[in-house]
């Protein structure tokens, strides 16, 4: 893999404007609202740029139309190409059937079915190869060789940055007192974009950059000087698991982002779940990675008006049941515990009596009797419940207790 380098130079403000006038009719608008619960939660004025609403459920379309719009008629006629695991993919499917342009989106084999599903819903035809995106993206690059249709880059590139700063100008036509703007940066083609176009109308405006953890590709190369490729990247915010920025967003960042900040995975999960708790928003973990970098207070922004960009809403199923899952428990009104009984008649309804008792539901059972930890003659049973109040767990411990039972609360 090698750093993404493009020769033309970085979108002016006048750019991002035209592409405004191109998308006025093809992209939502999206809300921008004020959370009274995340306000008092971390002590800022929080108002939510709300791009999980947007078209294909995430920014990338404004990027991905802008681009095919600007090419010529022959290239059009070749059709475009990308790679990409998720979002890119639906916002280039989308914008070239719009455009009436042909598409085709490689994605890794381990693409989430739901986001393969949805590709192909907007128009694009998906190839899947290749067991990592990096063998996608190759794969992507030998067809553009041998097709000549045109690379549609997910963030180094001028007509992408400038698709993308669009939400900036939103931003700022909507809440023109705005202090921070908190954006997630994977490759940086969002924040690129919304800096410049912020910068322009307001250069006191604070634009904090936030990355994954287990993924600071931009971070690394601000402070390594040039753009880094990072050996792995490891987070479930796979939106922003970017191994290295572009030359053009690498540039942008270095000029327009005031601060950079990083947030964990369990932050990102936890944030998920309250917005969806708290606001009934539905994000993907990468969507709410500025939100996050909020709330736990990784970005100072007490006292401020700051707009976290909710930058989409395309969660794959397994990751939000266990984001559901982690979170109620987390609340204490979802227990597990592990309990040691004999393997004998009786002994198990005694414990779902005491569940009984105290009005918990059971969400879910597991026995195991074959493993070296249980001793012949037992039976370790491992029950999950819901409870009506987070008082209940010590009281049906102290039943438990009276009983004598053998048992471990698992978190």
């Amino acid at each position: 893999m090698s750093v993404a380098v493009c020769s033309l130079p970085l979108p002016l403000f006048s750019d991002i404007i035209h592409a405004q006038s191109l998308l006025r009719e093809v992209v939502k608008k999206t809300p921008l609202e004020r959370s009274k619960s995340f306000s008092t939660l971390s002590g800022a004025d929080v108002y939510l740029k709300l791009e999980n609403f947007q078209t294909t459920g995430s920014f990338k379309v404004r990027g991905a139309y802008y681009k095919i719009s600007k090419l010529t008629s022959a290239e059009k006629a070749k059709g475009v190409l990308c790679a990409s695991a998720g979002n890119h993919a639906q916002g280039v499917a989308y914008a070239a059937t719009r455009l009436g342009v042909k598409s085709t989106i490689f994605m890794p084999v381990f693409a989430p079915p739901l986001k393969v599903i949805a590709t192909r819903s907007y128009g694009g035809k998906v190839i899947l190869t290749g067991d990592t995106f990096d063998d996608a993206f190759q794969a992507a690059l030998e067809f553009q060789k041998k097709s000549g249709a045109s690379f549609v880059h997910p963030f180094n590139d001028p007509y992408i940055i400038a698709g993308q700063g669009t939400v900036g100008l939103e931003v700022f036509e909507q809440l023109r007192e705005v202090d921070d703007v908190i954006i997630p940066i994977g490759g940086g083609g969002l924040i690129a974009g919304i800096g410049i176009a912020l910068k322009q109308l307001n250069p006191d405006i604070r634009i904090i950059g936030v990355e994954a953890e287990g993924a600071q590709s931009m971070k690394a190369s601000i402070e390594n000087g040039e753009p880094v490729i990072l050996n792995t990247v490891n987070t479930i915010a796979d939106g922003i698991a970017v191994k290295s920025p572009g030359n053009l967003t690498f540039e942008a960042a270095k000029k327009i982002v005031d601060e950079f900040v990083v947030v964990n995975d369990a932050e990102m999960a936890r944030t998920a779940y309250l917005l969806l708790q708290r606001a009934k928003i539905l994000t993907e973990p990468s969507g709410v990675a500025a939100m996050a970098a909020i709330l736990f207070n990784k970005a100072k922004v007490k006292g401020r008006k700051v707009v976290p960009i909710i930058s989409g809403g395309n969660i794959n199923m397994s990751i939000l049941e266990q984001i559901l899952d982690k979170g109620v428990m987390d609340e204490g009104m979802r227990a597990r515990i592990q309990v040691l009984i004999p393997d004998q008649a009786g002994m198990l309804k005694s414990i779902l009596s005491i569940l009984e008792k105290m009005k918990a539901s059971i969400h879910d059972i597991a026995h195991e009797r074959s493993t070296t930890s249980v001793p012949v003659g037992y039976v370790q049973v491992t029950i999950t419940f819901n409870l009506q109040d987070t008082i209940q767990l010590p009281a049906l411990l102290a039943e438990l207790d009276k009983k004598g039972m053998q048992y471990q609360v698992l978190t």
